[in-house]
């Protein structure tokens, strides 16, 4: 796979996410938010599980106990994330939950920074920065007041960042992105479950009220799009991965508007278009870059 095709894969993920911040508000009428979160990645995790099965049995390579660990880590980062951003959603907007997610595009080159001691590409930055201003502008520059809902979703971003991170290291090492899929759902749903047995009631009227919910998030949300996050990240970079999967917020803002009337403004547009910019300029930019490189070793004289 190139890197074009994978960095539209994770556009494509960004795009059902998107859709899910709205089955993720609209549920929390019939259902308590950590009995969503374990039914969602339950399903997720057995939709993976025969294609996880089929992966292992092409495998050569063994599952250590490092690859156990990153996959462990991967999983409490997604229960982390997937915990604030849905409790979040109980006292903020679609636009704005899809909004402040999309910071984890600024955590992301921090973590590799501080913690990995890597550097990203410089048009990393740039494009980060454009990506969080098209972020911004989307939700009309109105976040003066932050309700409990929006500092969850602050501390969402840094798990997603988390995860993003732990999934692109785990992939790369182990090859397996199936088992990997599978590994962070069945974590997530386990400690989601335990929580929602001891903390919240249930009932199979909450259930089959929120049935069409649990499904779109647990088949597409959950089990495809983070299936095509985990296989687009083992070619690209975590900052590139990133600024791609960072434009759910445009999709989530859109849907939001369309589907629960809520209203983007004409700043919101000039947003889209400066998260396109972004997208364009990691795209673009490292791809020339390669490009001169290779015919710059072609040009030099050979030895001998």
């Amino acid at each position: 796979m190139t890197r074009v095709q994978a960095n539209l894969l994770l556009l494509l993920a960004a795009a059902i996410w998107g859709g899910g911040f709205v089955a993720q508000s609209t549920a929390m009428k019939a259902i308590g938010p950590y009995w969503f979160i374990g039914l969602r990645f339950a399903i997720a995790a057995l939709a993976v599980l025969p294609f996880a099965m089929r992966e292992a049995r092409k495998a050569t390579g063994k599952t250590t106990p490092r690859h156990l660990t990153l996959y462990l880590l991967t999983g409490l980062a997604l229960f982390g994330g997937a915990v604030t951003q849905q409790i979040g959603l109980q006292t903020t907007t679609v636009t704005n939950s899809s909004f402040i997610t999309g910071l984890y595009v600024v955590f992301v080159p921090l973590i590799a920074v501080v913690f990995l001691r890597r550097a990203p590409h410089w048009v990393i930055w740039p494009g980060a920065g454009l990506a969080v201003a098209g972020i911004y502008l989307l939700s009309g520059g109105q976040l003066s007041a932050l309700t409990r809902g929006d500092l969850l979703t602050v501390v969402c971003a840094v798990f997603w960042a988390g995860q993003i991170t732990f999934a692109g290291i785990a992939v790369s090492q182990t090859g397996r992105p199936l088992a990997l899929a599978l590994s962070q759902f069945a974590v997530t749903a386990v400690c989601a479950l335990a929580i929602a047995i001891a903390m919240e009631p249930i009932s199979w009227s909450a259930i089959s009220g929120a049935a069409p919910e649990i499904l779109y998030v647990g088949l597409f949300s959950s089990g495809l799009a983070f299936s095509l996050q985990i296989i687009g990240q083992r070619y690209t970079t975590p900052s590139q991965a990133a600024i791609f999967l960072s434009s759910e917020a445009l999709f989530g803002a859109m849907l939001g508007a369309l589907l629960l009337g809520e209203t983007i403004s004409s700043l919101g547009y000039a947003g889209c278009a400066l998260m396109f910019t972004a997208m364009l300029l990691v795209e673009v930019v490292p791809e020339i870059a390669r490009r001169r490189a290779a015919m710059g070793l072609k040009s030099m004289p050979k030895a001998g």
